[in-house]
């Protein structure tokens, strides 16, 4: 009981801090992205995350609002024709590039938990005439999909939110087709965080407190029922992370990552043909 107080302590000041970003009094993960000089523009933060400067000139504005930790569209390969789901879909803006790479006869599901930003994602997909996207308010610990109907699941520096990431990734599991893949971008864990850092709320909130350790993460995904995981590390996020908390050591342990997996038909993974 105690861990499940916990665990909804943590997703309701997500939830505030996020809600305050939606209306542009607060910043996520990174500062930069409200809180920076006149000369920092939330493209060019993006654009050093492995945007193209084509992505962030794309989307309507305000959709895309500087946040994340890489581009899970760079590692996504999507194809016309698939449905995509975007994990803590923010205000719209993975979710407006994957749709034109599905194209019209794909779909693109965006779930967020924060009402503010579904309204305000919403409001961008009406401005920018995204008609094979839409919008869902609801837990990613607790999908509003139905089994086996997405093809890929995509996330930017969301999944680290989460106080209960193992519920995630089978989340994950029941929601993709056979076949169907991850590709995630988030914070991870390459050292044991100390509590001071594990301890601070603020800390979490802004995407690195609640990092889990990348064997953590793949004994998760691989519980989960993944195979052909792979997590790997992005060494030169720690130059963004590290204006994240100025004056702390966190980039000592925790870095941005890609984060891949696949839902293979069970048929395949017996042990006598050692595909899996």
């Amino acid at each position: 009981m105690k861990n499940q107080v916990k665990n909804d302590e943590i997703r309701q000041a997500v939830r505030e801090q996020y809600s305050k970003v939606a209306e542009g009094d607060a910043c996520g993960c990174n500062p930069s992205s409200c809180c920076g000089t006149s000369e920092t523009s939330v493209e060019s933060i993006s654009q050093t995350m492995g945007y193209s400067e084509h992505e962030t000139g794309s989307v309507p504005t305000g959709a895309n609002l500087g946040l994340g930790c890489g581009n899970p569209q760079a590692i996504a390969n999507l194809k016309a024709g698939e449905t995509v789901l975007d994990l803590g879909s923010g205000a719209g803006f993975d979710c407006f590039l994957a749709s034109k790479q599905v194209g019209n006869e794909g779909h693109v599901i965006g779930v967020d938990m924060t009402p503010t930003m579904i309204s305000k994602a919403r409001i961008n997909a009406e401005k920018g005439h995204y008609g094979n996207t839409e919008f869902r308010l609801g837990e990613i610990e607790n999908l509003p999909v139905a089994d086996n109907s997405v093809d890929v699941i995509i996330s930017n520096c969301v999944i680290n939110l989460s106080p209960d990431k193992e519920k995630v990734f089978k989340e994950c599991y029941r929601a993709l087709k056979t076949g169907g893949r991850l590709a995630i971008s988030d914070v991870v864990a390459f050292a044991v965080l100390p509590d001071e850092i594990r301890n601070d709320l603020a800390l979490f909130t802004g995407c690195m407190a609640g990092a889990s350790l990348i064997t953590e993460i793949k004994e998760m995904l691989g519980a989960a029922g993944f195979k052909q995981i792979r997590v790997t590390p992005k060494d030169e996020s720690k130059k963004f992370i590290s204006d994240w908390a100025p004056g702390t050591k966190v980039t000592d342990y925790v870095v941005s990552a890609n984060i891949e997996a696949v839902k293979l038909p069970q048929s395949c993974c017996s042990p006598s043909n050692g595909c899996c």
